[in-house]
């Protein structure tokens, strides 16, 4: 058995879970019993968020269409037929999304007409958090495979039912992307049921990765603008609202593409300690607003192609092309941000630009650095245009210099 101890028997977990839900016990002296330790914490999760142990698995929030489309299992369902669905009579193979949203269900006709009383159905959220302990919702809530028998799930509808899942995961960056699960009578979790569906997720994410190399390079799909103003965000030809939290959030992420845990993006944003618990509500916000599948957790990263005109600047020195950099930087990065990562990457890009632009000798150029918010109190630019200047130009940086000097007076 996965993930703990051997199973109560059916008739001790069917006592157990109608004690705990009525109050009558709760997780301290689940502890105690035979019930598995992984049952136990997921009834406790499963209560506390207010899962109603006798209603059905809700409806998701989105358009099924819309949600299999853009999920990448739907290329490898005929792989899932081949391996699970064509092979298992009796038994209902179910693939959910990373949010727990079940995007198709086949196998079985009867099994699939008897769990529509549940709401086991193409479209319906089992995430832990919506439907209580099940194998699909704790297996993505854990990342890890789970058995559950018949009373071990918290929904009592869902006590006629065995079932196996096992989490698929993206083969680049590891994030779960899925979950892959059987459903029916007590086959339905045996050691053979768990090792059959752990080869399946194994052959997916093995022809995950193969569409992954055979496919051309995605184009950005989203473009961010976080140089000389307000940021926002570009996304399919309509610019999605954020707020300076979500910029900061963004910008840090595009630096650090391999990852941020929580406490270290808490750290980037406020050196004061910021509370892990709001970091985790900002991101879920803005997974919201940009959408789940160009942001990643554990660690929190991007998944999607997003561009940046900061990271077009950034190249554009790298590679030499300073004339190109300069007019592609209309500002700081985020200049009002007072994040301490944000205000690092901000220094980074100008000073990078700035010393770009003094290499080049190019008096033009610089005159350009000069009318910038940052350049026009630099006063060792100044000088260079000073002394290789004549005319206009060298009177003008004379009267800029004795200007600072007065400042500085």
């Amino acid at each position: 058995m996965v993930a703990g101890t051997r199973p109560a028997t059916r008739t001790s977990a069917a006592r157990l879970h109608r004690m705990f839900v009525d109050g009558a016990v709760d997780e301290s002296v689940l502890r105690g019993t035979a019930l598995r330790r992984l049952i136990a914490e997921s009834w406790q999760r499963s209560k506390a968020v207010g899962v109603n142990p006798d209603g059905e698995a809700p409806s998701g929030g989105g358009m099924l269409d819309e949600l299999r489309a853009r999920n990448p299992l739907s290329g490898v369902m005929p792989v899932i037929r081949r391996l699970l669905v064509d092979d298992s009579p009796g038994t209902m193979v179910a693939v959910a999304d990373r949010e727990g949203t079940l995007l198709w269900v086949e196998g079985d006709g009867a099994s699939m007409r008897r769990a529509a009383a549940m709401n086991f159905a193409p479209g319906a959220n089992w995430s832990e958090s919506a439907a209580g302990t099940n194998a699909p919702g704790t297996a993505l809530a854990l990342d890890t495979e789970v058995q559950i028998s018949g009373s071990e799930h918290f929904a009592r509808l869902a006590h006629g039912w065995n079932c196996t899942a096992v989490p698929i995961h993206d083969p680049l960056t590891r994030a779960p992307i899925g979950v892959l699960d059987v459903t029916g009578g007590p086959q339905a979790a045996t050691p053979q049921a768990l090792s059959l569906v752990r080869a399946a997720a194994m052959a997916v994410e093995g022809q995950l990765a193969v569409m992954r190399l055979t496919a051309a390079p995605p184009a950005p799909s989203a473009r961010l603008r976080l140089l000389g103003g307000r940021p926002r965000l570009e996304m399919n030809g309509r610019n999605v609202p954020l707020t300076g939290r979500h910029a900061d959030i963004l910008a840090l992420l595009l630096r650090h593409r391999e990852g941020l845990t929580a406490d270290h993006l808490a750290l980037l944003l406020d050196e004061r300690d910021l509370d892990v618990v709001t970091v985790r509500a900002e991101i879920s916000r803005l997974r919201k607003s940009i959408g789940a599948e160009f942001l990643g957790s554990r660690p929190y990263r991007l998944l999607g192609p997003i561009a940046s005109d900061a990271d077009e600047v950034a190249v554009a020195v790298r590679e030499g092309r300073v004339a190109d950099a300069l007019a592609a930087y209309p500002g700081p990065l985020l200049p009002q941000s007072v994040a301490p990562g944000v205000a690092r990457l901000r220094t980074e890009l100008s000073e990078a630009l700035r010393a770009a632009v003094l290499a080049t000798r190019d008096l033009g150029l610089l005159r350009r650095w000069l009318d910038l918010p940052e350049g026009r109190d630099d006063r060792a630019a100044w000088e260079v245009l000073h002394r290789g200047s004549t005319g206009i130009a060298r009177a003008e940086a004379n009267g800029r210099l004795a200007g600072l000097d007065l400042d500085l007076a």
